[in-house]
C-alpha cells in the first residue's frame, strides 16, 4: 500500500484533536504528580510511623504495579463499588498517581541534600514547620530537582497511549480508530510517531539545558 498525502491531509484534523487530548492529559497528570509526589515525600519523612509506614507502603505498591493495571482498576473496577470516573479523569488520576510515586523519590533526594544546618537554623529562628518548608527547605531543594522531574513528565507524555485502553480519545486511539475504519495503518501510525517526535525532541533539548542550568545550582 502506497503512502497517500491526500489521506494524511484528511485525517490530520482527527489526529490533531487526539493530540490535544494527549497534551491535556500530560499537563494535568504532571500537575497531579508534582503536587502529590511532594505530599508523599513530606509524609514519608514524618516521625510518626503510623503516617510514614502506610504512605511508604502505598508508594512502593503503586510503583511496583503496572500503570495499565492501575488504569483498568480506576476505570473498570471502581464502578463496581459505585465510583464512576470519566475516561479522561481516570486517565489523569492514573498517570498522576503513578508518576507521583517516582517524583516523590526525586523530592526526597532533593530534600535530603539540604544541609542539616539549614533545618537547625530554621529551628533556632523559631520558624514554624510550614515556614521552614516554605522559606528555607523547598527553595533550596527544588531547583536541582527540576531536570529529574521534567524527565518523568516527558516519560509520562510517552505513556499516554495507554489511555486508549480506557477509551480516552487521545492521539493513539484516534489513529487506531482511523486505521480500523479505513484499513490504512501506515499513515495514521506514522503520523502518531511524527506528533510524538515533534514534542519529545524539543523537550529533550530543553531538558539538557535544564540539566546544565540547574545542575550548576545544585553544585554551588
Amino acid at each position: 500500500m502506497e503512502w497517500s498525502w491526500q489521506f494524511v491531509e484528511e485525517i490530520l484534523p482527527d489526529l490533531f484533536r487526539g493530540f490535544l487530548v494527549t497534551i491535556e492529559a500530560t499537563i494535568l497528570g504532571s500537575i497531579v504528580a508534582a503536587i502529590l509526589g511532594l505530599v508523599f515525600a513530606i509524609l514519608r519523612r514524618s516521625d510518626n510511623r503510623l503516617i510514614s509506614r502506610p504512605v511508604g507502603f502505598i508508594v512502593e505498591f503503586i510503583r511496583g504495579t503496572p500503570l495499565l493495571v492501575q488504569l483498568y482498576f480506576l476505570f473498570y473496577v471502581l464502578p463496581d463499588v459505585g465510583i464512576v470516573l470519566a475516561p479522561l479523569v481516570a486517565g489523569v488520576i492514573g498517570l498522576g498517581l503513578h508518576y507521583a510515586t517516582y517524583t516523590s523519590e526525586v523530592y526526597r533526594a532533593g530534600i535530603n541534600n539540604v544541609p542539616r544546618g539549614q533545618w537547625e537554623a530554621a529551628k533556632a529562628a523559631n520558624l514554624s514547620s510550614f515556614q521552614t518548608w516554605r522559606y528555607v527547605i523547598l527553595p533550596q531543594a527544588l531547583p536541582p530537582m527540576i531536570p529529574a522531574l521534567a524527565n518523568y513528565f516527558i516519560a509520562m507524555f510517552k505513556e499516554t497511549p495507554l489511555l486508549a485502553a480506557i477509551t480516552v480519545l487521545e492521539l493513539m486511539n484516534e489513529a487506531k480508530s482511523i486505521a480500523n475504519y479505513t484499513y490504512r495503518y501506515i499513515e495514521p501510525m506514522t503520523m502518531v510517531g511524527v506528533f510524538f517526535l515533534a514534542v519529545s525532541i524539543p523537550s529533550v533539548v530543553v531538558l539538557r539545558w535544564m540539566e546544565r542550568r540547574f545542575g550548576r545550582i545544585g553544585q554551588e
